[in-house]
């Protein structure tokens, strides 16, 4: 009934954006009479506001068509070299460029799509032969097309490798962001475990959950102020019969979109009043700016239930890699098999998501990886989404992965 009931209004809030994008259009309107009339600007912020704020929204572009590689202008077209049930391997291939160093970027698979890492992608064109991983709607996934969990998730992050590193350097490097920070550790893990061909030569973890005892912020009370079963019946719903995965039960991205939102509520309020201050004033631009954040930020997808509930099982309830007791196919995920992959841990001074320490440990649980092959940035005065996109990123942050990339290279 949730999701039925959330369909219900995502319809009708989508006719009253229409009608209010149209009568603010008519309002700024320079032939309109009233255009002129000083209420009139005013009220037509206000729908053009309420408007970008109620409008459906599907999976965004990344619209990356150009980069500039040693000094010179390229053109660089997507392709999808993989393709799995629940995620694609999506390859941005500059054009006539040969060689560099390969980097595998795993995106979060939290509520929003791999676009969230548009900013990541684009500062790296220029020095690696970027992939990520494009992970699907759980919503649009047929029930035929089975599960997708946890464990079912670390094997895909092998697989790309294996894809990657088969195409001539066998072993590439590996960005994680956030939440993908603990699967693609235990990936390593595994790998190195196997001696497999095509372990990564680096992994480097953004703000990600490997030990959120640490530090722990509100999103780590959340998860663990309620009993498991809490989640199990109050946050998870059935993708409704007219999506291609109707019947599966999903943690849907419009609940933790919401959760995100009132994590952070005044924030937001204060950001649409500045929005709609700065369309009374004419200021296009700094509106615009807004606009494009909130635009990829309200796009959001389903995730399984079952990959959400042992999330919240395994990482933030029971600190399971931590500890030493996370499991992958039956054997024991074990960070002390990492001795050749170099282990770069970023953190910043004021991310509210992953506190300070929750991914540092990750070095610390690779217990025979010579302290040579491990490096910790903490990026002053950086909250979590600027860990990966804005300038700070650009200009502090991705250096240091570059810097780290050619060391290990």
């Amino acid at each position: 009934m949730l999701y039925d009931a959330y369909e219900i209004q995502r319809s009708l809030l989508a006719g009253a954006s229409a009608f209010a994008n149209f009568s603010a259009g008519l309002l700024n309107n320079p032939a309109n009479p009233f255009a002129a009339w000083g209420g009139g600007p005013v009220m037509a912020s206000a729908l053009e506001v309420f408007a970008h704020a109620s409008a459906p929204r599907g999976k965004p572009d990344f619209g990356l068509d150009r980069t500039t590689v040693d000094g010179r202008e390229v053109d660089v077209h997507e392709e999808i070299v993989l393709r799995k049930p629940f995620g694609q391997l999506k390859r941005f291939v500059r054009q006539g460029v040969e060689g560099g160093p390969k980097l595998l970027i795993v995106a979060p698979m939290s509520g929003h799509y791999a676009t969230l890492l548009r900013g990541t992608v684009e500062r790296m064109l220029p020095v690696a032969d970027v992939y990520i991983t494009d992970w699907r709607d759980a919503k649009q996934v047929p029930l035929s097309d089975g599960s997708f969990d946890l464990e079912d998730y670390v094997d895909y992050i092998i697989a790309y490798l294996e894809h990657i590193g088969a195409q001539g350097d066998p072993r590439a490097h590996m960005l994680a962001v956030c939440q993908p920070s603990v699967p693609s550790y235990a990936a390593v893990a595994v790998m190195s475990a196997d001696a497999h061909p095509n372990r990564p030569k680096t992994l480097t973890m953004m703000g990600g959950p490997v030990d959120t005892r640490e530090a722990p912020t509100a999103v780590n009370t959340l998860a663990t102020e309620r009993p498991f079963s809490w989640f199990e019946q109050n946050v998870i719903a059935t993708v409704p019969a007219t999506y291609a995965g109707a019947g599966r039960r999903v943690y849907p991205g419009f609940l933790q979109l919401a959760g995100f939102m009132t994590m952070n509520l005044g924030s937001h309020m204060i950001s649409h009043w500045e929005m709609f201050k700065h369309l009374v004033q004419g200021d296009d631009e700094s509106a615009d700016a807004t606009m494009r954040f909130y635009e990829e930020y309200r796009s959001v997808c389903d995730m399984t239930a079952e990959f959400y509930l042992q999330t919240i099982d395994l990482v933030f309830q029971t600190h399971a890699l931590p500890k030493g007791e996370m499991i992958h196919r039956g054997r024991k995920v074990d960070p002390a098999a990492i001795t050749d992959i170099g282990l770069l841990a970023i953190e910043g001074e004021r991310d509210d998501i992953s506190g300070l320490g929750q991914t540092k440990a990750a070095l610390t649980l690779a217990t025979e990886l010579p302290d040579a092959k491990k490096l910790y940035h903490m990026a002053e005065g950086v909250g979590h989404y600027g860990i990966f996109n804005g300038s700070k990123w650009r200009t502090r942050i991705a250096p240091v992965l570059e810097q780290w990339m050619a060391a290990n290279d």
